[in-house]
């Protein structure tokens, strides 16, 4: 129960999940660091950019002018001159941004990679589990008050900062543009700078609440605090014989379990996944499955007890991926499986 998971994590549970990639790290902070840094590389290099701009302008109107420029070749010229002087003015705001967002992401969770993190993992793939994880009302609800919370905030920091320069602003009708460019561009910059500050101080409470929230995730029950220390004083060789005999033990009842099974669904050379139905149960369960050898005997098993085996690859596929054993199929998957079965229970009747 969860209401039981009253003790903290210890050090192994925490590395455990870390290697699976579940670290406490907030999104806005990344957010917030890489505005900051781009209002801060605008500010330093804001001439240069303004002079690779104007190189460009007076380059292009310099083409223009030559009549050996205008044809396919010279648009090409034009496009690469272009190209270069904006990529030369905005390459120092778009590094120092993505250097925040590196540097805020490596704060929060340490630079330590992990591979098992980075493997793919096709039920998180799954469309199914995705919008149910969308539309959970706890999720959502949370989610929805954040980001209202945080524009309100943001914006009437930002409209506080403008109102009073309203008079400003339109005192500059009719002012020369090499004058109205810096002005405008400096006031512009003050009401953003205290619209990221404002997102910097949203962004690290809301740091706190995840760090808050993947504590709590973490928490053990005492049964399970007993069930780690065990372990911790068992030698390794011994963990590793205790966990080839539980594999062997949960192999051992899968197998057993394909007999009772309505179809095998097959790749069909690599996948073998086993449905079973009941009447009065919400779906078809899945009792078993295998890739290549295990799949294989799984096979050999259906057909000495006389279970039908179909192919059907791309359901296959997706039952050994979604699936685990012992759990029912996704309501994605009730049509095709449906049709399945159907076929199985006319050609058994028929046979009858």
């Amino acid at each position: 129960m969860a209401q039981d998971k009253t003790e903290k994590a210890t050090p192994k549970k925490r590395d455990d999940a870390r290697k699976k990639g579940q670290v406490a790290r907030s999104v806005d902070i990344n957010g917030a660091a890489i505005l900051i840094a781009g209002l801060i590389a605008l500010s330093a290099f804001a001439p240069r950019a303004m002079d690779q701009m104007r190189r460009a302008m007076v380059g292009v109107i310099d083409l223009t002018t030559r009549p050996d420029v205008v044809n396919r070749e010279g648009i090409g010229e034009l496009f690469w001159l272009v190209g270069r002087h904006v990529g030369l003015a905005l390459l120092p705001v778009a590094g120092a941004c993505f250097a925040a967002g590196l540097f805020a992401a490596v704060a929060q969770v340490g630079f330590k990679p992990s591979p098992q993190a980075l493997k793919p993992d096709f039920k998180r793939l799954n469309p199914a589990s995705g919008i149910k994880n969308l539309f959970n009302p706890q999720h959502f609800a949370f989610e929805t008050a954040k980001n209202v919370a945080k524009t309100t905030i943001v914006g009437a920091i930002a409209a506080l900062a403008l109102f009073p320069k309203l008079d400003e602003l339109a005192a500059t009708v009719g002012t020369p543009p090499e004058q109205l460019v810096p002005e405008v561009a400096g006031t512009v910059m003050a009401i953003a700078q205290r619209a990221a500050v404002a997102y910097l101080v949203l962004a690290v409470i809301d740091f706190v609440y995840q760090r808050y929230k993947h504590e709590k995730g973490l928490r053990m029950d005492k049964q399970e605090l007993k069930q780690e220390f065990k372990q911790q004083q068992l030698p390794a060789e011994i963990k590793s014989a205790q966990r080839r005999k539980a594999m062997e033990l949960a192999r051992g009842r899968m197998m057993d379990a394909v007999p009772t099974a309505d179809v095998i669904v097959t790749n069909p050379t690599h996948f073998s996944v086993a449905l079973k139905y009941e009447a009065g149960t919400a779906a078809p369960v899945v009792v078993a499955k295998g890739v290549d050898h295990l799949a294989f005997k799984i096979r050999e098993r259906a057909a000495d007890a006389g279970v039908m085996v179909v192919p059907d690859p791309p359901l296959a596929r997706t039952l050994y991926a979604t699936v685990d054993v012992g759990r029912p199929i996704p309501e994605d998957l009730f049509h095709a499986v449906a049709q399945l079965l159907a076929y199985v229970y006319r050609v058994a009747g028929a046979r009858a």
